[in-house]
Parts: structure tokens; sequence; C-alpha cells
């Protein structure tokens, strides 16, 4: 008998994900507003569902991968939503970069049905996720997380525990996106500054990308700003403005701590 999960959202990082879990042995009930996304995938091994709630019907796991806050509330609540479907005691994996707050409430709201919401932001680009090579943070009920690990197994390289409270995963998407924006920002004015003073910006971020910031943010990254790779988009800047946004607005709704020199 083949492992049916739901799963929502076919966008660059949904379609790798979604083919690792077809190639691990699940068959996936899948749905995307624009369908035909879903040509990318062995037809024999998805179910092509009309709504968010078909896709939820009568899996134990429905992964949604959404671009943000409002595409994920629609399709938990809406009347064609996940919660009208899903099953009692089910998970539904949100992969999607969101607030905190949003994460509580629909914790909240699955709790309700009787079933549950677990938070699990990833790091990695579209060829992370083809290469399972995924960062995943988790956090929500310790139950949910045990049903969920070996699908997210099958995702990334590993998974790390954020806790229980429902939004500490997203607290963490937040504040690692943000300081990927500014390292990225900080590169691209550092490697003009050098090319500026004639130097060559490549060579200027291989040296730093393999010695004082040797990490694959600047090797990665470095690299196609000092190569001035801009094509083929594989994020585009409305998503990036809205992680900017969604930090500000953490940032101005977080609780003041006192700062301890």
């Amino acid at each position: 008998m083949e492992n049916k999960i739901g799963f929502i959202g076919l966008g660059n990082m949904g379609i790798p994900m979604a083919k690792n879990l077809i190639s691990a042995g699940y068959h996936l009930q899948v749905y995307n507003r624009t369908i035909s996304k879903a040509n990318e995938l062995d037809q024999t091994k998805i179910t092509r569902c009309q709504t968010p709630a078909q896709a939820a019907s009568g899996v134990p796991i429905v992964i949604t991968m959404l671009a943000d806050d409002e595409a994920l509330r629609e399709s938990a609540v809406a009347d064609h939503g996940i919660l009208k479907t899903l099953q009692p005691n089910a998970v539904h994996i949100s992969m999607s970069s969101i607030l905190p707050q949003t994460a509580e409430h629909l914790t909240l709201l699955h709790e309700q049905a009787g079933n549950f919401y677990l938070a699990a932001p990833v790091f990695g680009r579209p060829d992370a996720a083809e290469a399972r090579k995924l960062w995943v943070c988790v956090s929500g009920k310790q139950q949910a997380k045990e049903i969920a690990k070996p699908v997210l197994d099958k995702l990334g390289q590993g998974i790390i525990d954020f806790g229980e409270t429902p939004g500490g995963a997203n607290v963490i998407k937040i504040a690692g996106n943000f300081m990927i924006m500014a390292s990225m920002e900080m590169m691209a004015e550092a490697y003009t500054l050098a090319e500026k003073s004639g130097l060559n910006r490549a060579q200027v971020a291989e040296f730093f990308g393999s010695t004082l910031f040797n990490a694959p943010i600047f090797q990665n990254y470095g690299k196609l700003i000092a190569n001035k790779e801009y094509e083929p988009v594989r994020f585009k800047s409305e998503l990036g403005y809205k992680d900017a946004r969604l930090a500000f607005k953490l940032s101005q709704t977080s609780n003041t701590l006192p700062c301890r020199l």
C-alpha cells in the first residue's frame, strides 16, 4: 500500500521537495493554484486536487509550502481549506516563512479541530531542496514532530528542534533570512568597492569565501554577486521584501529585553 500525504504549493521550492517525496515512495495528493505545475511530477505518483481540502483528505500528513501568511491562512481556514477535511491526529506541516503569530493562531485552530500544526520552515535554495540538503527547523507539539519526522528526513540533511512554542521555528527563519539579506547587501557593497579600486571582484569573493567568511552563504551567494549572475531568478524580489517586512514587524512586536554588557 502506498503512503499517501498531501502536498500544497508547487513553487520553486515545492517542486523539488515533492519530487524527493515521490522518490522516497510517497503518493502525493497535490494542490497548487496553477495546477499545471504538477506536470513536472511523475503523474503515476500523484493525485491532482481541486482544493486544499481535497489534498488534506484521508491523509496523516499534509505539507504546505506557500509564499506568505495570507496564502497559508486561506489554504487552512477557507471554505475549501485544510481544516475542513484534515482527520483527527493528522499533522499539518507548514514550511512557509511566516510570522510566529500566524503559527500560534493556526496551532489553536488545529487543536480545536483535533489535529496538529507543526512549524517547519527550511533554509536552503531550490538546488539544496533538490539535493535533500535543506536544514529544517521545527517547533510545536512533540507528538506532531514524531509523526512528521520520517517525512522531514526525506527532505533535508538535518532537523533542528526549537521547542514546543508554535512560532519558535518561524522566529529562527525570520532572523536567518534577515542575516542572509544583510550579508548579501554587505557583499555587494564590498565587492563593488574592490572593483572600483581596480581589483577583480571574483578573486575578492573567492578569497573571503575561503578564509574569513568560509561559509555557504558567502561562497554561494558571494560567487553569484561577484560575477553579477542575476539570471535565472530563483527568488523573486517581492518575496525578499516580504521577508524584510516580517523581520521589521517581528522586531516591533517582540518583548524588549534588558541589555546586559
